[in-house]
């Protein structure tokens, strides 16, 4: 692990380099928070230093440095010069954020300082949040979209329970979008891509609708044709993706008290993602059809049914912050719909077989989101400040599910692997669809404040009242049951409430004033599920009860050389009493995920992050973590089976004990038409588990490796930034390396998630501001 941390921090030192090179407000892994200005304006020799990013992680501005949690801010700029396009990228900049994929895009999930929720339940949430201006994402497929026109990300790690309520009990992801310049101005953007033939346009326009009121609309479109080649489909690329949105804000003040924001968005996407190779080999026949079985190396599938997953959502949001003396009044009001159909090839072969069933998988679900929130917030200097609020939301989810597989038998039993159809054969089509969904109500009172006693010591304390409801309803249609088809159930109708009480408490203290040290208590909540999915039965139709969290949290925040360092550092600790969490189990043959109550786990680490620019045109930045999250006492099930309890002790899944970032860029100033830039950026993470189980033998089997990538850039940039024009390496030492494993495959094999950052490849991206 040392080894992997000195080559990827000494390439990258030796390069002076991050992934972004082209702003003066941008660093590798931090945004310069600051308001965001037109993409036309040319960046100032007194830019903001990292002493000086602005975030909202409290429902107020503040400096980075004065606020008493742990945050990450990364530019968008830097996931976008990186050669990301959404939050599977930022996990490379933020050493306490991991990112599970999954078979299909809607059941992939986040983990910050190792704790997260990885469920396929209709009617369970995420315990990672996801507000995009301050808007809550509620189903967690909808926040792994694209990242177009990001300003910054701010990731709050541990329980944010207070003011950002349930589903946060490990923290939240705050995205912020640009805001519309005074002048009209934008800039257009086209990248081209390697491995897969990946192609982006991107643009964005302000437009001054009067001396009041400001306008910005930005598009995007990428096609990439796939990381992975499926021999069954005439060896064509897939795991590729086709996506194209809009988005437009407004920005209106029509008073000196009052500024209106509106926005709306839409967006659609059209995913082959994510066929499964196999990884390991088979111990049956269908050995013979599985192709290129060597772990992560792994690149080829064989499979008759393309996974796939399609997407359409759009929104609409309406803030007024209006000023009452010395207060302020900000309400947010939203409405989102969610469209979401998975396909997925569960049988991960060409077709069917004797004695070895296809399985194929279609479910549409449709979803909406209406939020309420209004917030009283008072000046930060003053002796007792404060934001006080209260917050609605109605999420309904629904899905039809459609499962179909194909049956066959021969007698006497083949000894060659025999595909259904052959004369002698004897087919049958088992058949089922489900239909369920969910809908979750929630309301919130909430309240922070801070006692500032003397100029050096303040006083933290905050709770909220949460309220929840959830109703949930089931029926399945079996025509004939089989491999992975239940019989048919329900109707089957579910309800259950909840009140909770969560908080903070805690101080700061001015070292001196470069140097503050806080240290905070914080509850966090996750409210009830349900495991509502297709294969329920009456055996699983129980409450998932409320999950809870105890968070200690100390940490000392220190800005130097005049705000050009800044260097914060944290320790926690964290136990979660009812941890809500998805257990291998089998199901009508089938292995699954049930979503239970899995018992007491806990996570304590430290966490540095490292913002440095001892001149105009250097920054470095970086961080590390180390993490040991792990089961405390798992939970045995009402009927007293042990064989599924993991033992005490155990890690959790997605949880890397060591886990670092280190990235530099330099720009080169010629005094002439163009300046040079060139970087790099490293990351290393030692090995984690993917499946959570208790089988020691699957847990090895389902480990990820430990790794390291570094990646370049170089580019040209005229002195103003209304051209660019960079060029990357990405994964330069062409490490390969799974996001997901999972047991499951056929004959008892695993089958593996390989991403498209486990190949070397290359890019170009130009950009030109007007």
């Amino acid at each position: 692990m040392i080894k992997a941390i000195w080559l990827a921090g000494a390439a990258t030192l030796a390069l002076w380099a991050p992934a972004a090179a082209a702003q003066d407000t941008t660093t590798a892994g931090v945004a310069a928070a600051a308001p965001a200005q037109a993409d036309d304006a040319a960046t100032s020799d007194d830019a903001d230093q990292p002493g000086d990013i602005i975030v909202t992680a409290q429902k107020r501005s503040e400096r980075l440095q004065d606020v008493p949690v742990a945050i990450s801010v990364i530019s968008g700029d830097a996931i976008a010069l990186k050669g990301g396009v959404n939050l599977e990228s930022a996990q490379y900049l933020v050493p306490t954020l991991n990112f599970r994929k999954s078979g299909t895009a809607i059941n992939q999930s986040l983990f910050l300082r190792g704790v997260g929720t990885s469920t396929f339940s209709i009617a369970g949430e995420p315990s990672i949040s996801t507000v995009v201006d301050g808007v809550v994402y509620s189903r967690a497929g909808e926040a792994f979209s694209d990242l177009i026109d990001i300003d910054r990300i701010e990731v709050l790690r541990g329980p944010q329970g207070t003011l950002f309520g349930k589903n946060t009990s490990a923290g939240v992801i705050n995205i912020v979008t640009k805001r519309p310049g005074s002048d009209f101005g934008g800039f257009v953007e086209g990248g081209y891509y390697t491995n897969g033939n990946e192609y982006r346009v991107r643009g964005a326009v302000d437009v001054p609708l009067g001396e009041l009121v400001k306008s910005r609309i930005t598009g995007f479109y990428s096609n990439y044709d796939g990381n992975i080649r499926n021999i069954a489909k005439g060896n064509t690329r897939v795991n590729g993706y086709e996506h194209y949105g809009v988005r437009g804000l407004i920005v209106a003040d029509p008073t000196p008290n009052l500024t209106l924001t509106l926005i709306a968005d839409y967006r659609k996407s059209d995913d082959d993602c994510c066929a499964e190779v196999i990884g390991t080999r088979p111990t049956n026949l269908t050995a013979t059809v599985l192709p290129d079985i060597a772990g992560d190396k792994s690149r080829t599938v064989n499979q008759d049914l393309v996974t796939s997953t399609t997407e359409k959502s759009w929104g609409t949001s309406l803030q007024a912050d209006w000023t009452l003396g010395t207060q302020t009044v900000t309400y947010i009001g939203s409405y989102r719909e969610y469209d979401n159909t998975e396909v997925r090839d569960g049988d991960w072969l060409p077709q069917a077989y004797v004695g070895f069933n296809q399985l194929h998988d279609v479910g549409p679900q449709v979803s909406n989101t209406f939020t309420q929130e209004i917030r009283l917030t008072s000046p930060a200097q003053q002796f007792f400040s404060y934001v006080l609020g209260a917050y609605y939301s109605r999420a309904y989810t629904e899905r039809t599910f459609t499962r179909n597989d194909v049956v066959c038998t021969a007698a006497p039993t083949p000894t060659v692997l025999t595909p259904c159809g052959t004369p002698g054969t004897v087919t049958t089509r088992p058949s089922g669809v489900a239909n369920f969904g969910s809908t979750f109500k929630n309301f919130a009172l909430f309240g922070q404040g801070t006692v500032n006693l003397t100029d050096s010591l303040r006083l933290i304390g905050g709770i909220r009242y949460t309220t929840d409801q959830l109703d949930v309803f089931h029926q399945r249609v079996t025509t004939l049951a089989g491999p992975g088809i239940n019989p048919s159930f329900g109707p089957f109708t579910g309800k259950t409430t909840n009140d909770n009480w969560s908080g903070k408490g805690g101080f700061q203290y001015d070292i001196v004033p470069q140097s503050t040290f806080y240290a905070t208590y914080a509850r966090g909540y996750k409210g009830p599920a349900f495991n509502v999915f297709y294969n329920l039965t009456a055996t699983g139709t129980n409450v998932v009860e409320p999950e809870t969290a105890d968070s200690y949290e100390a940490g000392l925040k220190n800005t130097l050389f005049d705000g050009k360092l800044t260097i914060n550092v944290a320790a926690y600790y964290a136990k979660y009493n009812n941890f809500q969490a998805n257990n291998p189990d089998i199901v009508a043959g089938v292995l699954v995920t049930r979503f239970t109550n899995a018992g007491r786990i806990s996570t304590r680490g430290g966490e540095l992050d490292l913002l440095f620019r001892p001149v105009r045109d250097v920054s470095i930045s970086g961080g590390v973590a180390y993490t040991d999250a792990h089961i405390d006492q798992f939970k045995v099930p009402t009927n007293g089976v042990t064989t599924g309890v993991i033992a005490s002790g155990t890690p959790l899944a997605y949880a890397p004990k060591w886990k670092g970032s280190l990235g530099a860029d330099y720009r080169l100033r010629t005094g002439g038409p163009v300046d040079f830039t060139i970087g790099a950026q490293g990351s290393y993470q030692s090995k984690q588990i993917s499946q959570l189980d208790a089988n020691p033998a699957v847990r090895a089997a389902t480990t990820i490796k430990a790794y390291g990538l570094v990646d370049l850039t170089a580019g040209i940039a005229d002195p103003t930034d209304k051209f660019r024009l960079l060029f990357q390496v990405k994964n330069l030492f062409d490490t390969s390396f799974a996001s997901a494993i999972t047991s499951g495959g056929p004959g008892g094999s695993y089958r593996y998630l390989i991403p498209r950052d486990a190949d070397r490849y290359y890019g170009v991206t130009a950009r030109i501001g007007f």
